[in-house]
């Protein structure tokens, strides 16, 4: 069996918990460890409520990065915690990662698609019954934002979070982009694939730091899923809270970030900085 990993402040864990997480996930996980280390360096601050954990949770985070996932896993791994991911379904059902996802409980979602909502409805009884936090991105995407601030996102995450009555845990990272350029939407050949590579090379010399904070749960006691407009206001709690939690992981950077990605698009505007910077 491959245990999770426990800081001095996570009590022990019972070993029906350990074994709930599937062989090939926790394998996955410190593999993971690995790679995250070769790098570049992790911080990780906050934590998750031990009241909190093997019930329904929600965790939200911002996407920076294609490396991001990566750096989510470790942070979580260093805090006891192996997470579930809500995961585009072409992700999915590519080969043998594809299953290794699969078999490790991850839960598919169709961007776009009619299916989105029974997507939604499975992860919602997913939630219920699970003893492992569901890890989501509200943005849906890596962030066109020119500042790399969160986008404006989506309300599923508030949606499924209200219809499970599960607590939300806001994620900010930072540093993740400086591992891999964005790169392009499909790839249609080397050309599509060298900026990527060549960039993380690039970081394997550089060793660029990465930071991971766990922030309080977001409030939301005072919404229903049955409420119209609830879904909305839940959702603005959500990605506000990732924001401000951002602000303390890039202070020498509150506008563009120092690492310059050529590859990645810089077509929409944040709407959630204006609250700590007084701007739109």
């Amino acid at each position: 069996m491959v245990a999770l990993y426990r800081d001095g402040h996570e009590p022990t864990r019972r070993a029906d918990r350990q074994a709930s997480v599937p062989l090939i996930w926790r394998t996955m996980l410190e593999i993971d460890r690995a790679v995250v280390a070769s790098v570049g360096k992790l911080t990780v601050t906050g934590s998750v409520p031990h009241e909190l954990r093997n019930k329904p949770l929600v965790m939200a985070a911002n996407h920076i990065g294609v490396f991001d996932a990566l750096v989510l896993m470790k942070a979580c791994y260093s805090i006891g915690i192996a997470p579930r991911f809500m995961l585009a379904g072409g992700l999915l059902d590519t080969p043998v990662l594809g299953w290794a996802l699969r078999e490790s409980g991850h839960l598919r979602v169709e961007r776009g698609k009619a299916t989105v909502l029974e997507s939604f409805a499975n992860a919602v009884e997913a939630i219920k019954h699970a003893d492992a936090p569901l890890l989501v991105y509200p943005e849906g995407r890596i962030t066109h934002d020119p500042g790399m601030w969160p986008e404006r996102g989506k309300t599923g995450v508030a949606r499924i979070a209200l219809a499970a009555n599960a607590p939300v845990i806001p994620i900010s990272q930072w540093g993740a982009h400086e591992a891999a350029y964005w790169g392009t939407e499909t790839v249609t050949g080397w050309n599509d694939v060298k900026p990527v590579l060549t960039s993380f090379l690039r970081a394997l010399r550089q060793r660029p730091s990465f930071k991971v904070h766990f922030g309080d749960p977001v409030d939301l006691s005072d919404l229903s899923a049955a409420k119209p407009g609830d879904a909305v206001r839940a959702h603005k709690r959500i990605m506000q809270a990732i924001t401000d939690n951002l602000v303390a992981l890039r202070p020498d950077e509150p506008d563009l970030p120092k690492f310059h990605d050529p590859t990645r698009p810089t077509d929409t505007v944040s709407p959630w900085r204006d609250r700590w910077t007084g701007t739109p």
